[in-house]
């Protein structure tokens, strides 16, 4: 993939499994939070998979739409857009009633110094939300920043891993997921904590952050050691899928790639590619924010990239001048701090 169409393009591409599964989910769709990194792709990858499927749905993406041109893409696309500030209460009375609701409206960035707005998003909010939609199946954007760290060698963080959020970006996702438990609870909606760590695309993402630093000639520092990747088509259509897996009391699942990527490894992979050398500092620690994956895969399968796919797009896309987003995942950081 050298352009950006041929990027959104690979994104939006719906599996059978996706279209069977959400033949099953009655109702139309609202993405809340839809103009974030991955929510536009996840509108149009449903908005295919509605097509291909001839299925009687409407997708409708939720954001305050400071990019019109975002907006206007999506419209011709087929996702109705809304206008929301969905902090406020009157505008967020007005949404439509939907029946399938994916809460993706979240702060994580810029949290140290913020910390006020990050609990309002990440922990106020969803309470509005979670009361508005009580009649809704609500799959609920949640972080594997949540989890402890753990032993390399020990495969991750399994669902039943009791949380243990380090910083207050954590700490308020944690809030995020109790406050739409209790009303799931209370209102009997079903629900899925869908807890994600990292997706990427060519734009954003751990291996780009990988391959920039190594064409660019920057050192990579090893103090996190390893991590997890899912392709973000891949992430996007779980999270649809996930739809089918809504329960009351909620589900819980991860969503990540099956393999403990080395950062070593990988960066050594993109030095031959891009055929510059891979400079590190530091050493790899003994534990690491670790996301395993297992129940997802034996629901939805394995993702379909691959992680040398990814690292051989990433590369190229790199080394041909690929546009990018500013959106670091700091994924390096071992204090929490956002």
């Amino acid at each position: 993939m050298r352009t950006v169409a041929e990027l959104e393009a690979k994104l939006a591409e719906p599996s059978e499994a996706l279209i069977r599964d959400l033949a099953k989910v009655n109702g139309d769709i609202v993405l809340l939070g839809v103009g974030g990194k991955m929510g536009p792709s996840l509108a149009r990858l449903a908005m295919n998979a509605i097509r291909e499927g001839d299925l009687a749905k409407r997708v409708i993406g939720v954001s305050r739409f400071s990019n019109a041109e975002a907006r206007r893409e999506l419209e011709e696309a087929g996702v109705e857009t809304i206008s929301c500030e969905l902090l406020d209460d009157e505008a967020l009375k007005g949404l439509p009633n939907v029946e399938n609701v994916i809460y993706m409206a979240g702060n994580k960035f810029g949290t140290t110094g913020n910390e006020h707005f990050t609990w309002a998003m990440n922990t106020y909010l969803p309470g509005r939300v979670a009361e508005k939609f009580k009649e809704s199946r609500i799959v609920v954007f949640s972080s594997g920043n949540i989890y402890p760290f753990l032993p390399v060698s020990g495969g991750g963080a399994s669902e039943s891993v009791s949380p243990e959020p380090l910083g207050e970006y954590a700490q308020s996702c944690l809030g995020r997921e109790r406050i739409f438990e209790y009303h799931s609870n209370k209102n009997q909606t079903p629900m899925v904590m869908y807890r994600l760590n990292y997706a990427i695309d060519m734009r954003y993402g751990v291996l780009l952050e990988l391959a920039k630093a190594i064409n660019e000639g920057r050192s990579i520092n090893l103090s996190m050691g390893f991590a997890n990747v899912i392709w973000q088509g891949d992430a996007n259509a779980m999270a649809l899928r996930c739809l089918t897996q809504c329960t009351n009391p909620p589900s819980i699942m991860n969503i990540t790639g099956p393999e403990t990527l080395s950062i070593r490894w990988a960066a050594n992979e993109f030095a031959k590619r891009i055929g510059k050398e891979a400079i590190f500092e530091g050493v790899e620690s003994d534990t690491a924010l670790l996301n395993n994956a297992s129940k997802s895969h034996q629901l939805f399968g394995y993702p379909t990239v691959s992680l040398l796919q990814m690292i051989d797009w990433t590369a190229e896309w790199v080394k041909h001048g690929g546009s990018t987003w500013n959106k670091p995942t700091h994924f390096q950081e071992r204090k929490g701090k956002f």
